[in-house]
């Protein structure tokens, strides 16, 4: 199969997961269960991120350190979710995720020419907005045991494919990381003229 075969058929694949409507994983979900939790980060905006962050992880990175920037981010979820479970709100953080997924693309746009440190500074900020969207969803003295880890594990499993296709991308031409760039780029300002 041809690349720009493949190419169309990522292009479409974004297109009709845009028009599906679910394009913010932040609302208008339970959050009491595992279940519930391993399907929350199923949402389009969480969704293309954390495979975002698993495939410039695994074109930034060689070997075990692939795994750094998905780490990264599961550990500053975690963390702003704790502190928007104790009271820490910000605004605009819809925004904010959505222009995460712009971001990625970017990063991804130039994955093998954006610097470590400051890549996994960016990581770490999307994953605190998204901690923060998460920690303020749940309500007050639920149990979050369960959601939180179900939405751990799912996020971990986005990751670890998205490691896993930048591994098998890593040495094609620089075309398909411009490609895939600009496909998660146009997924971003979809998904921000939507939040």
């Amino acid at each position: 199969m041809n690349h720009a075969s493949n190419l169309l058929r990522g292009a479409a694949a974004v297109g009709l997961a845009l028009a599906a409507g679910t394009t913010s994983a932040h609302t208008g979900h339970g959050t009491e269960s595992l279940f519930q939790g391993l399907a929350h980060p199923l949402g389009l905006d969480h969704l293309l991120a954390m495979v975002a962050v698993g495939v410039w992880s695994a074109a930034a990175f060689d070997g075990a350190r692939r795994w750094i920037a998905p780490l990264t981010f599961l550990a500053a979820m975690t963390a702003a979710a704790l502190l928007a479970m104790a009271g820490l709100a910000l605004p605009f953080v819809e925004y904010g995720i959505a222009l995460s997924v712009a971001m990625f693309g970017a990063m991804l746009a130039f994955a093998k020419r954006v610097p470590a440190a400051p890549g996994l500074a960016l990581v770490a900020s999307a994953a605190a907005l998204h901690g923060v969207a998460h920690g303020a969803e749940l309500p007050a003295g639920a149990s979050v045991a369960g959601y939180a880890l179900g939405f751990l594990a799912t996020t971990a499993a986005l990751h670890a494919g998205g490691v896993g296709l930048g591994a098998m991308l890593r040495d094609r031409g620089a075309w398909i990381w411009r490609s895939a760039g600009a496909l998660l780029g146009l997924a971003g300002v979809v998904l921000l003229a939507q939040a």
